[in-house]
C-alpha cells in the first residue's frame, strides 16, 4: 500500500491553496469592514439601537452556530461542492446586503452571509487535508490558511475606509462578489473533491441541537460582555450547556452521528481543541481591550489606533508562516508551549508590573503576543486534522473553528466582565462627587465624553480618574491572560508533548492504514 502521508503536493495544490486563501481573507474582512460603515448605515437606514446591534452581531452568531453542521455536511455531499454552494450564497447575500433598503432586510442579509460564511472555513480547511498529505507541507498550508484570516482582518478597515470615502456604505459588501466569482471559476479546476461515501444521512435534530447550543452559549457570553452578569445571560448560557449535553447523548446513540465522538478518544484531539480555546480566549479578549486602551488611555484617534494595530497583524502573519520551519526542527508541542510562554511574557508587560504601558510598550507587547500565539493556532489545527481520518476532516474542521469562536466569545465575556468590575470599583473608590460619577456613566468612553462638557478643573479631574480606572481594569484583564496562557502552555507540554509529533503523526499513519 502507498503511504499517502509521503505524497508531495504539486503546483496545482499550491495554486489551489491560493484560491482557498481568498474566501478566508474575505471571511475575516466581513467581520471588520462593517464597523467603519455603521455610522453611514445608521444615517441612511435609521435603525433602532437593537436593530443596529443585530446588524453587527448576527453574522458572527450564524457563523459560530453553523460551523459544525456545515463541516459535517461537507463530508457527506462533498467539500468542494459545499464550498461552491457557499460561494454562490455568499455572493448573492452580499448583493442583497449592499442594496438593502431597510434595516430588517439588512439583518436578514447579514444572517444569510453568516450561514454562507460557515461553509467557507471548514470546507477550505478540510480540503487542505486532502491536498497536502505530506506533514511538513500540510503545516505550511495551514500556516498560509491562518495567515489569510489575519491579512483579511488587517486590510479590512483599510479597504473599507477607501470604499466609504468614494462610494456608499453598500460598497463594503460588494467587494465579496468578484472574489466569489473567481472562486467559482478556479475552484473546480484547482480544488479536488472529497466526500465520505459511507456517511449516513445528516441528522437534522442533531444539527438543530448543535446550532442552538452554540448560539445560546455565545449569545449569553456576549450579553455578559455588553452589560455584565444578568438573568438573561445566565439563562442563555445554561440553556446552551443543557442542549450541548443532550447533543452529546444523542450522538452516542446514533448509528451515524453528526459528530463522531470517537475522535475524542485520542487525548491529543481534546487537548488541541482545549489549547485552541485558551489561545483564542486570550487573543480575542485582549485585542478588544488593547484597541480601547489605545484610544481611551493613550488618546489616539480611531484611525491612528487602527494603524498602530497593523504591526500586531503583521506579526501574526509572520508567526504563521515561520511556524512550519520551527516544527521541522523541534517538537510541535514544544513550539506551542514556547509560543504560549512568549504570549505570557507579553501579557506580563501589559499588567504594568514592570513598566508603564506606553505606546511603544503596548505595540511591542501586542506584536510579540501575536508572534507567540500564531504557532499555537497553526499547530493545534494541524494536530486536529492529523488525528481525524480523511472521511471526518470536515467534522474536525468544524469543531476546530467552533472552538475558536467559542474561545473568542468566552474571552471577550470574561475579560470584559473583569475589566468592567475593576473599572467600577476604581471609580467608586475615587474622591469624585457622587453626582459626577452618576453622570459619567458605566464606561470609560462615556466618562471621557462627559468630561469634555465640564469646565476646568473638573474636566481634567474626571478624565484622569477615568483613564486611571480603565488602565487598572486593563492590567487586571492582562493578569487573567497570564494565567490562561500559562495553563495552556502546561497542557501543551503534558498532553501534546508525547513523541516527536505530539502523537498526531502516528495517529494519522494508523488511520491511513485502516
Amino acid at each position: 500500500m502507498i503511504d499517502v502521508t509521503s505524497r508531495k503536493a504539486t503546483r496545482r495544490e499550491w495554486a489551489g491553496l491560493a484560491v482557498i486563501a481568498l474566501p478566508c481573507m474575505l471571511y475575516s474582512m466581513d467581520l471588520t469592514v462593517l464597523n467603519l460603515a455603521i455610522p453611514h448605515i445608521a444615517s441612511q437606514l435609521n435603525p433602532t439601537g437593537l436593530q443596529l446591534l443585530w446588524i453587527v452581531d448576527i453574522y458572527g452568531f450564524m457563523v459560530a452556530g453553523a460551523l459544525v453542521t456545515m463541516g459535517t455536511l461537507g463530508d457527506r455531499i462533498g467539500r468542494r461542492r459545499l464550498l461552491m454552494i457557499g460561494a454562490v450564497a455568499f455572493g448573492l447575500a452580499s448583493i442583497l446586503a449592499a442594496f438593502a433598503p431597510t434595516a430588517e432586510l439588512l439583518i436578514l442579509a447579514r444572517a444569510l452571509l453568516g450561514l454562507a460564511a460557515a461553509t467557507l472555513a471548514p470546507s477550505t480547511l478540510s480540503l487542505i487535508s486532502n491536498m497536502f498529505h505530506d506533514e511538513k507541507q500540510r503545516r505550511v498550508a495551514i500556516g498560509v490558511w491562518i495567515a489569510s484570516f489575519s491579512a483579511g482582518a488587517a486590510i479590512g478597515p483599510v479597504v473599507g475606509g477607501v470604499l466609504l470615502t468614494w462610494f456608499w456604505w453598500g460598497s463594503v459588501f460588494l467587494i465579496a462578489v468578484p472574489v466569489m466569482v473567481m472562486l467559482l471559476v478556479l475552484g473546480p479546476i484547482l480544488l479536488p473533491e472529497f466526500r465520505d461515501d459511507n456517511a449516513g444521512r445528516l441528522d437534522i435534530a442533531s444539527a438543530a441541537l448543535s446550532v442552538a447550543a452554540v448560539l445560546l452559549a455565545i449569545f449569553g457570553f456576549k450579553k455578559v460582555a455588553e452589560s455584565g452578569m444578568s438573568a438573561e445571560a445566565l439563562v442563555a448560557v445554561a440553556a446552551g450547556i443543557v442542549l450541548a449535553v443532550v447533543f452529546v447523548i444523542r450522538q452516542k446513540r446514533l448509528a451515524d452521528p453528526l459528530v463522531d465522538l470517537t475522535l475524542f478518544r485520542q487525548p491529543a484531539f481534546g487537548a488541541a481543541l482545549s489549547v485552541n480555546v485558551f489561545g483564542f480566549f486570550a487573543a480575542f479578549g485582549s485585542f478588544l481591550l488593547i484597541a480601547q486602551y489605545l484610544q481611551l488611555v493613550l488618546g489616539l484617534s480611531p484611525l491612528a489606533a487602527g494603524l498602530w494595530s497593523v504591526p500586531s497583524a503583521a506579526a501574526f502573519i509572520v508567526g504563521s508562516t515561520v511556524t512550519p520551519m520551527l516544527a521541522e526542527r523541534l517538537k510541535p508541542a514544544h513550539v506551542m508551549a514556547a509560543g504560549l510562554l512568549v504570549a505570557t511574557l507579553s501579557f506580563l508587560a501589559l499588567t504594568g508590573l514592570v513598566a508603564q504601558v506606553s505606546l511603544p510598550v503596548l505595540v511591542a507587547a501586542s506584536s510579540l503576543l501575536s508572534l507567540g500565539l500564531a504557532p499555537v493556532f497553526t499547530l493545534t489545527t494541524d494536530v486536529i486534522l492529523s488525528i481525524a481520518p480523511p472521511s471526518k476532516a470536515g467534522t474536525a474542521s468544524g469543531l476546530s473553528e467552533t472552538s475558536s469562536e467559542f474561545g473568542g466569545a468566552l474571552g471577550i465575556a470574561v475579560l470584559g466582565s473583569v475589566a468592567t468590575a475593576v473599572y467600577h470599583g476604581w471609580m467608586q473608590g475615587s474622591e469624585l462627587p457622587s453626582g459626577m460619577l452618576i453622570a459619567a456613566g458605566d464606561t470609560a468612553a462615556a466618562a471621557l465624553a462627559y468630561a469634555k462638557e465640564l469646565p476646568e478643573p473638573a474636566q481634567t479631574q474626571l478624565g484622569d480618574v477615568a483613564k486611571a480606572a480603565f488602565a487598572q481594569s486593563f492590567h487586571a484583564a492582562a493578569w487573567v491572560c497570564v494565567l490562561v496562557t500559562l495553563i495552556a502552555a502546561v497542557m501543551c507540554a503534558a498532553w501534546l508533548g508525547r513523541g516527536r509529533h505530539g502523537g498526531s503523526h502516528e495517529v494519522l499513519q494508523g488511520a491511513v492504514a485502516d
